[in-house]
């Protein structure tokens, strides 16, 4: 049956007549078409569906069917002689309520107009993927019933309804759940500040003190319009003082989060998934005093459509050329290029993955340069990834498509030797567990709030206590005010929710992997798709020795199917 949410949201019944079948007692011509009803009001009703929610779509379905009812009593009533009064008394309708919720899942409220008594009345209701469910009820009685789809886009509901006396009507309508499939897209610099490109000044421009510049979505490379959401890889360059930049979608509120922390002159690089606004723009706010040199790359957007889906994977560390994992041991040549297998590498499937979620790390490299992560057997295109000083240790979050060879490439595009350390968090592919639900931006944690920065190698753990079926969320993790050189790993809780509600917490076991790498006196920002596990908890590990200030900021969640 229907869940307590959906119910909530079951509003705006729409009624469809349809003729009814020959029966007993009821003439087999159709009835006189007359004006729809006025739409019932809108079902209210506390977002976890509560008994009072229920019975509020209840009256919002009863008041419908009794306007039926009753048109179809005045129908009657102006028949002109008592044969036509009689068919026109005879009438039978269903009507249907949808709503969506979640990332995959659709309900519906449903019922029948009819001058029927008694009786049972059986709904056939084709969810329009090849799924079909039965239910039977009373003939002054709802059905509510669910339904998790297996991938996002619209699906047409069609509800046939049979009477006690074989009478029949149907009804479908079409419904789009609310969640976003991945589409990967060869790596492309949608803007650059420097030089113009994208901003559709002839020239280069930098973005002012507290200013703010667009970039196009939707109709760039080959993004279509309607896009939900973007994954761009965003970069701050020629920064004239301190800051950081919020990316956010067009024609809404600028939020108080942030997407990139930098420092006077510094070039740093951090990947956003961010929502596109309604006219297919995305806005980059520069939050300091001075002017900055912004660079956006794409490689991938989402749209509710049917696409390739999410699966998060515990983190794994899949390359690092420190110890010859997962290539050569040797750090990356300078203006060189080497491969990484990922299709049927650490537990990743061997076939179907379209895009993978990385966490990529440099570490000791010899002078300023930066790597381009792009697909397998491609050409390096003309973007980056991960930028860096000589002897720096900095990390940043790639979403990177996937060859045809199930392979991806990185290139050092500095001119001397630097050490790669590759971390897969998930996959896309056409059979991804989840969609991705875009969210307004939303600070979760913040310890300078509360007074305490987190320990010293400890952890802290953030509890998603209403979620339902969560594969992973979106964050953007920023550390500030450190003490020493540490980094951040994240990771799935292994307790559930009510162990820490007993205080039965058994301590976790951090993995081997990294997010952001930070030192003394820094602020350090970082993406990260944290998998939620089994009992919606995602753990933040201090890796360091010294206690740090911890920002948490959500963007957007995947739900599973």
């Amino acid at each position: 049956m229907i869940s307590a949410a959906v119910v909530a949201a079951a509003v705006g019944f729409v009624p469809v007549t349809a003729q009814a079948a020959p029966s007993a007692g009821a003439a087999s011509a159709a009835p006189t078409p007359t004006p729809a009803p006025a739409p019932a009001p809108a079902a209210k009703g506390p977002a976890d569906g509560t008994a009072a929610a229920k019975e509020a779509a209840g009256k919002a379905a009863a008041q419908e069917i009794a306007a039926k009812t009753a048109a179809a009593k005045a129908r009657a009533s102006a028949a002109a002689g008592p044969a036509a009064r009689a068919q026109q008394s005879a009438y039978f309708d269903v009507s249907m309520g949808t709503s969506t919720s979640g990332a995959l899942s659709a309900g519906l409220a449903t019922g029948v107009s009819t001058d029927l008594t008694y009786g049972l009345v059986r709904y056939d209701i084709d969810w329009g993927d090849g799924i079909v469910n039965t239910e039977f009820n009373l003939v002054d009685e709802l059905v509510y019933a669910d339904h998790t789809y297996a991938h996002a886009g619209a699906h047409t509901i069609t509800i046939k309804a049979t009477g006690p006396g074989d009478e029949t009507a149907v009804t479908t309508k079409k419904v789009v759940v609310e969640g976003s499939e991945f589409t990967p897209h060869a790596p492309t610099r949608l803007l650059d500040t420097r030089d113009g490109t994208g901003t559709g000044t002839p020239g280069g421009r930098s973005v002012g003190a507290n200013g703010t510049t667009r970039v196009k979505i939707a109709g760039s490379g080959s993004i279509p319009d309607g896009v939900t959401a973007v994954a761009l890889n965003i970069t701050v360059t020629n920064a004239a003082t301190a800051g950081h930049v919020i990316a956010y979608a067009s024609g809404t509120k600028r939020p108080e989060t942030s997407n990139v922390n930098f420092v006077k002159g510094q070039t740093v690089p951090n990947l956003a998934i961010v929502p596109v606004g309604k006219d297919g723009y995305v806005e980059l706010a520069n939050r300091s005093l001075g002017s900055v040199d912004l660079i956006a790359d794409v490689t991938g957007y989402f749209s509710r459509t049917a696409a390739a889906g999410y699966t998060s994977v515990e983190p794994t560390r899949l390359v690092d050329t420190r110890v010859g994992l997962g290539a050569s041991r040797v750090a990356a040549a300078g203006q060189k290029t080497f491969g990484v297998q990922v299709a049927g590498a650490v537990g990743l499937p061997a076939t179907g993955v379209t895009a993978v979620s990385l966490n990529v790390t440099v570490t000791n490299p010899g002078e300023a340069g930066h790597l381009t992560v792009f697909p397998g057997g491609g050409q390096a295109p003309s973007t980056s990834s991960v930028n860096f000083t000589a002897g720096q240790t900095v990390a940043n979050a790639v979403i990177v498509p996937v060859g045809p060879d199930g392979r991806i490439s990185i290139r050092n595009g500095s001119w001397n030797r630097t050490d790669v350390i590759v971390d897969v968090t998930g996959y896309y592919g056409a059979d991804g567990e989840a969609a991705y639900l875009p969210a307004k931006p939303e600070r979760l944690h913040d310890t300078r709030t509360y007074g305490w920065p987190l320990a010293a190698l400890s952890y802290h753990e953030e509890i998603q206590w209403g979620a339902n079926g969560l594969e992973a969320l979106v964050l953007n993790t920023t550390v500030t005010n450190t003490k020493s050189a540490g980094h951040l790993t994240v990771a799935p809780d292994p307790n559930t929710k009510d162990d820490y509600l007993n205080g039965t917490v058994e301590r976790p076991t951090p993995p081997d992997t990294s997010v952001l790498n930070w030192t003394k006196d820094t602020t350090v920002a970082n993406l990260v798709q944290a998998d939620t596990g089994n009992n919606d908890i995602v753990d933040f590990w201090n890796r360091g020795w010294e206690p740090t200030d911890l920002i948490i900021d959500l963007f957007g969640t995947y739900s599973r199917k």
